[in-house]
């Protein structure tokens, strides 16, 4: 039989149950603000650099003149969230090293470079349970979506959906292919390896 005092605990952990699930909900419109970060790097990320560079770690960056595919992703969620995917990257490698693609004779992570290779993100959104079916529908790709391709040379690549159309037909995306960061009708152009909608936890 509950008494007073019974039914108070309950209800306060209750309680504390549902202000821990708000504040871990994502906005309803994360898509949309993170879109918003990436188009903000159009005109200002104007070279494809992709140099290994020594960055600090955590929050660690470069000129923002330069970069590749992975820091618009990077720059776009921790101008839009505060999320540090370098760090979470980081953190995730270490902890389970072994998970992670094995490409480049690493020993052990390296908090300057890992976040900056498409294989290394696609395997902490798929282990974040953010991973969808490939598909070629253009209603399957929400805005903010991340889309990961192969280019030709066997080279991986990634890029931001977003709302805006091409002729009312397909989202644009918002990549570095190689002109830094531009807005463009490419979400179909090469072949999909992986598609993500990585909601900010916490946000």
């Amino acid at each position: 039989m509950s008494t007073p005092l019974t039914r108070r605990i309950i209800l306060a952990a209750a309680a504390g149950s549902l202000a821990r699930a708000a504040l871990a909900a994502p906005p309803a419109d994360w898509g949309r603000q993170l879109v918003a970060a990436a188009r903000t790097q159009l005109g200002v990320t104007t070279i494809y650099d992709p140099s290994y560079i020594q960055l600090a770690y955590p929050g660690g960056d470069f000129d923002r003149q330069r970069g590749v595919c992975t820091d618009v992703v990077v720059r776009a969620y921790r101008d839009a969230f505060g999320l540090d995917l370098q760090r979470l990257i980081h953190e995730d490698m270490a902890r389970s090293f072994a998970a992670y693609p094995a490409k480049w004779g690493l020993a052990a992570p390296n908090a300057s470079i890992d976040h900056r290779r498409v294989p290394n993100m696609q395997v902490f959104f798929r282990r974040q349970r953010a991973e969808l079916p490939v598909s070629a529908d253009n209603a399957a790709h929400q805005e903010g979506d991340l889309v990961t391709v192969k280019l030709p040379g066997n080279l991986d690549h990634i890029m931001i959906v977003t709302a805006a159309s091409a002729a009312g037909e397909r989202p644009l995306i918002i990549h570095n292919i190689g002109d830094g960061a531009q807005l463009e009708d490419r979400l179909f152009e090469f072949p999909h390896t992986g598609h993500y909608r990585y909601a900010p936890p916490g946000a």
